[in-house]
């Protein structure tokens, strides 16, 4: 989503590498490209005056400490100016009612910003935190409304109640609250109609809903892909009903991340969640400073971290670390934890939330992934005890020729994986074992690899990929740290071909 973003920030910097301090005159080009790249990915241009003015303040304002070049404190000021912009700091969701009461969460959106799956996404989430949500179906003019809530609180586990599509949506929702008191739900999430903001009758329905249920949050579903116009639609939205916060959907697609950067400044409304894919798992709670990280090419590996964490066993931890310093890591392993990587999202969103990693280019992402598929068919096509001991390939050709062509590939393909896959194994016994970082073999049969990342298995800390557990802060492994210019990124090479 940001990459166009993160591009015109690095050109800004430029402007000032090689300068002794930063000056009237040279941070004018520099303001210049951060101008046209908010402009360009859509932010609300009176945001974008304060932002280029406040930036301009506090950069020339800075003092430039030795050891720090000006270009570097450009980059801390502008990621300041950002998590300003966004918020300062995470809105969490209230967590308890009235007097003992459930909490009620009121779902609102424009018509077609997911709010239906968002409203699923917040149950899933609200469960994977201890907390017992109820969904409730009052949104009774759109066809299969209710039965498309059905059957996502079907597949996280999570109730969901609706009279069906002859009452009244007010009534819908005070009866749902009824039965979550009655029964020890601490969450009511009600789903309402999508509406238009010139469509005076819907929202005047929506007031009464307010009214009748007296909701502690009033979330507003927004599609990230219209742009600047979301933040005037949430601020629109918030004078006739009133809300509490938004839900940013759809950042895993082509927006240009001008909602995001306009939605607080503009509304007053902060960002609380923000959808990051079409699975019902992909919601995240919104974290300015992350989002800025992120916005500059830093990476989020906090973010990594959490999405790892929810997937790994602690115990899983530790067995995966023994079987690597023994380097009896198997092919076996190797599929569970590409498995594993699967779970927490695709590999392309994985690799740019690691710092330093935005640079990789689409398409070698999507070549990467492919290739992946392929050794994942070649392991398929093994028995049981050679994914187990793959020296049993190793030692006999007509056991890699059958593997071959059970797989679709040639026997060189075959050879090739496993070479680089012994390679790999030797590779993450000396890490674990404190040999530093010697020539990085990468991930099985993709040639060259990703610097610091240790193949699939290890990748900078992560808990349950093979990587060492914890780190210092601020070096992948799960530390904070402040912001950091990102170093010029160095040519990476292209996945090996099989």
């Amino acid at each position: 989503m940001f990459d166009e973003l993160s591009q015109r920030f690095e050109d800004a910097v430029k402007n000032l590498r090689g300068q002794a301090a930063i000056s009237e005159t040279n941070i004018d080009g520099a303001l210049k490209e951060v101008r046209r790249a908010l402009l360009e990915a859509d932010v609300s241009l009176p945001v974008v005056k304060e932002f280029v003015e406040e930036v301009r303040s506090k950069a020339l304002g800075a003092e430039v400490v030795r050891g720090i070049n000006p270009d570097q404190k450009f980059i801390q000021v502008v990621h300041e100016q950002l998590v300003e912009t966004m918020g300062g700091e995470n809105a969490p969701l209230a967590s308890g009612g009235k007097a003992g009461a459930p909490s009620v969460v009121l779902m609102a959106g424009l018509q077609g910003a997911g709010k239906t799956t968002a409203t699923a996404k917040l149950g899933l989430h609200l469960k994977e935190q201890g907390r017992k949500a109820l969904l409730v179906g009052a949104d009774v003019y759109r066809p299969a409304a209710i039965d498309q809530l059905k059957t996502l609180g079907g597949q996280i586990g999570v109730e969901v109640f609706s009279l069906g599509t002859e009452a009244r949506p007010e009534d819908i929702a005070a009866a749902g609250i009824e039965k979550a008191r009655a029964e020890g739900f601490d969450t009511v999430l009600v789903d309402t109609a999508g509406r238009l903001q010139i469509d005076t009758s819907m929202m005047e329905e929506m007031v009464r809903i307010r009214e009748a249920v007296q909701p502690d949050e009033v979330l507003l579903v927004v599609d990230s892909m219209i742009g600047q116009e979301a933040a005037e639609l949430t601020r629109a939205f918030h004078e006739q009903v009133g809300i509490t916060g938004a839900v940013l959907t759809k950042l895993d697609g082509d927006s240009r991340g001008g909602a995001a950067l306009s939605i607080r400044k503009v509304s007053g409304a902060p960002i609380k969640f923000i959808g990051t894919g079409e699975k019902v798992e992909a919601l995240q709670p919104f974290h300015p400073e992350r989002m800025a990280s992120r916005i500059l090419g830093m990476g989020d590996v906090l973010t990594l971290v959490e999405k790892a964490q929810k997937e790994v066993e602690l115990a899983d931890v530790a067995k995966m670390q023994q079987k690597l310093q023994e380097a009896t890591f198997d092919f076996s392993d190797f599929v569970q934890q590409m498995r594993l990587i699967k779970r927490m999202g695709s590999l392309g969103g994985l690799m740019k939330l690691i710092p330093g990693m935005n640079k990789i280019d689409d398409g070698m992402l999507k070549q990467g992934e492919e290739q992946l598929k392929k050794i994942e068919a070649m392991i398929g096509s093994m028995t049981e005890a050679e994914r187990r001991d793959p020296d049993l390939l190793a030692a006999n050709p007509s056991r890699r020729r059958r593997i071959a062509s059970g797989s679709g590939h040639t026997p060189a393909d075959v050879d090739k994986v496993l070479q680089n896959f012994q390679q790999m194994r030797g590779f993450m016994q000396q890490m674990t074992r404190g040999g530093g970082m010697p020539g990085m073999p990468g991930f099985p049969g993709m040639g060259g690899g990703f610097p610091g990342m240790g193949g699939f298995p290890g990748m900078g800390g992560m808990p349950g990929m093979g990587g060492r557990p914890g780190g210092r802060p601020g070096r992948g492994g799960g530390g904070g740290g402040g912001p950091r210019a990102p170093k010029p990124a160095k040519k990476r090479k292209g996945f090996g071909e099989l």
